[in-house]
């Protein structure tokens, strides 16, 4: 129960955190904390069920796994828009392709 609570108060942060944040780095780390979030929730709930302790792990792994790839991807768009316009906010990059 206790932990069912952290991780709605985690989550809730991080939604807090995208959608009233400007800057992209600090969306980025609201995303980060919702998907780290769903995931001690998820281990959490099939582990007080009684769940297999290995495919919780393996499914655990691979949304780690994805989570760690959408922040590598992300930190690279945000380098490389920094470096092209010198901005990280988001209402100023309307204007980034070309």
């Amino acid at each position: 129960m206790i932990v069912a609570i952290g991780c709605a108060a985690a989550f809730s942060l991080g939604v807090y955190a995208v959608l009233t944040r400007r800057d992209v780095i600090a969306i980025l780390a609201g995303a980060e904390l919702m998907l780290g979030a769903a995931n001690v929730q998820l281990v959490a709930f099939a582990l007080s069920r009684g769940g297999d302790g290995a495919v919780v792990s393996s499914f655990a792994l691979i949304v780690l796994v994805i989570a760690a790839a959408e922040a590598a991807v992300g930190m690279a768009l945000v380098v490389t828009a920094y470096r092209r316009t010198r901005r990280t906010l988001v209402d100023e990059f309307g204007e980034v392709s070309g």
